[in-house]
């Protein structure tokens, strides 16, 4: 049975993510009232005076089970996700991958919205957080100035990113262990906290000079090119001198190497990203170089021969809260109860993964509203291992990550075994068999 909710929900922004919550409050029977700063004010990445606006048809990416993507969009599909759903609807050919036709699913999206009787709908600039009781801010990775600034005052200046700098995160299991070597520098004890490359000079002068040379991504207007001197992309390092690198993210000093009983001339660290030890973080090498030349350039190293990415190394302008610190499971804020983040700003890349965020706080605030314990999702799921990465990671070294199965709960012995589609495929249908309680919990209050 639902009872009456009589309180409103402020929603600010309404891309997918505050599209979604809205909706998810909406059809619980919550008030709300979504405010959305187009077409008054626009981002300088938006033109669109329509909400859930996407820069390209395959924003959405891949939609085979084999593909953590894939599988978090199966279940926001069960969940019933405005998103996805509307995604769905509009879906253009696109092989393997869900495409959509753009204007016609930001329309949709907007009539749903503007005709749900449980939304008020309004379009101005919102430059201060509301005084409200319940708020959801979902103002997306280039939130405004003015408002950045007020969350940044709330959280603390330490807690609150402008600049996004991220490295390479590879998968364990694609690492060739008997090439690095474990260790940490000066560190006599122990097995050490990082995995080693050693490169003797030769490799590394040949390395050097393939990252000088590789193709970049540009910049985009508003991304700004002077980077902080604490996070240089490797290509600008290698670019200042021959032996830049050798002296910064690889420089190889306290470390020697087994194989040989010497210190390599440069060596690159990999540090570990989870806490079961599934996927590895390459320590310093954040980079703008296109993902061909990444593949290329990293997979010529020693020991990463056959490496798999969870995550591509990039660097530009994102707004995102560093969450572990910040954030409670349920989203909500430590600093002020009652506002909730949503979107790329509790720390996820993509839109599928700012749309599930918006899922979850939507779903989360209805609960907390009626003065009850929200449900949580199993890490086995998609949606339970973001929430988990978000909730887990170290914050000292915390930075935003699209869905992978190198979050997800290890598989047991026998299954670690089986070639890589297989092994997705098991978690994927262990994600599926997982996400019915949850399912189950959060259709308690539908209207």
């Amino acid at each position: 049975m639902n009872s009456a909710i009589t309180e409103k929900v402020v929603v600010i922004g309404a891309g997918l993510a505050g599209c979604e919550a809205a909706w998810q409050l909406a059809q619980r029977g919550v008030p709300v009232e979504l405010i959305e700063m187009k077409p008054g004010t626009y981002s300088p990445a938006h033109q669109s005076p329509d909400p859930a606006e996407l820069v390209c048809s395959n924003s959405l990416r891949g939609a085979a089970l084999s593909n953590a993507v894939g599988l978090l969009k199966e279940e926001m599909r069960r969940l019933d996700s405005l998103i996805l759903r509307v995604a769905d609807e509009t879906a253009v050919p696109a092989g393997n991958a869900l495409a959509v036709d753009r204007v016609a699913f930001s329309k949709r999206v907007g009539e749903l919205i503007a005709s749900h009787p449980n939304i008020q709908f309004r379009r101005e600039e919102v430059r201060k957080i509301p005084k409200d009781p319940w708020v959801l801010l979902a103002t997306g990775p280039l939130t405004a100035a003015t408002l950045a600034s007020e969350l940044q005052a709330l959280l603390g200046e330490e807690h609150l990113s402008f600049y996004d700098a991220i490295s390479p995160i590879l998968h364990a299991d694609s690492i060739d262990l008997d090439v690095v070597f474990r260790a940490s520098r000066y560190d006599d004890e122990g097995d050490g906290d990082y995995l080693n490359i050693p490169l003797d000079r030769e490799q590394y002068l040949d390395f050097v000079k393939e990252v000088v040379h590789a193709e970049t991504a540009p910049l985009h207007s508003f991304e700004n090119a002077k980077y902080f001197e604490g996070c240089l992309p490797i290509e600008v390092m290698a670019q200042r001198g021959v032996e830049t690198l050798s002296f910064g993210p690889m420089k190889p000093v306290g470390l020697t190497d087994p194989h040989t009983g010497k210190r390599p001339h440069a060596v690159i660290q990999l540090r570990q990203e989870d806490r079961e030890g599934l996927i590895y973080n390459m320590v310093g090498f954040q980079t703008k170089m296109k993902i061909p030349e990444q593949q290329r350039i990293f997979r010529s190293l020693p020991g990463l021969k056959d490496v798999v990415f969870a995550r591509y190394g990039t660097v530009h302008r994102n707004t995102y809260v560093n969450a572990p610190k910040c954030l409670t499971p349920s989203l909500e804020v430590r600093a002020r109860k009652g506002l909730y983040l949503a979107g790329q700003m509790v720390g996820v890349e993509g839109y599928v993964e700012s749309a599930a965020m918006g899922f979850l706080a939507g779903c989360n605030i209805s609960y907390a509203m009626r003065g009850e314990e929200p449900p949580q999702p199993s890490p086995a799921t998609a949606h339970g291992a973001l929430v988990r990465f978000l909730m887990e990671s170290n914050p000292a070294h915390f930075q935003p990550m699209n869905v992978n199965y190198g979050l997800f709960p290890a598989l047991d012995s026998e299954a670690r075994k089986r070639k890589k589609r297989e092994k997705n495929e098991l978690r994927a249908a262990r994600a599926l068999e997982a996400l019915v309680i949850y399912q189950q919990k959060i259709g308690e209050h539908l209207e």
